[in-house]
């Protein structure tokens, strides 16, 4: 399952980023990485982008970013 499909509410941990270019550094800059717990707030009103909780503290992604991220 990737990021992008789980709901407001949901929780889950990094499995993997299936990305390594730019966006993939980008994420991991951003404090995405495997292993770590998060927990999806809320979408913005028309989906896109989705905000999260990681690890205390709150980042926003877009839909299209977040398929690149594997959770279980």
């Amino acid at each position: 399952m990737t990021l992008d499909q789980l709901k407001p509410g949901s929780e889950g941990r990094i499995k993997k980023l299936s990305v390594r270019d730019k966006l993939g550094q980008r994420l991991m800059d951003m404090g995405v990485y495997p292993g770590l717990k998060l927990k999806v707030i809320r979408n913005a009103p028309l989906e896109d982008p989705m905000e999260l909780e990681l690890d205390g503290y709150f980042v926003s992604l877009r839909h299209d970013e977040a398929r690149f991220v594997e959770v279980e």
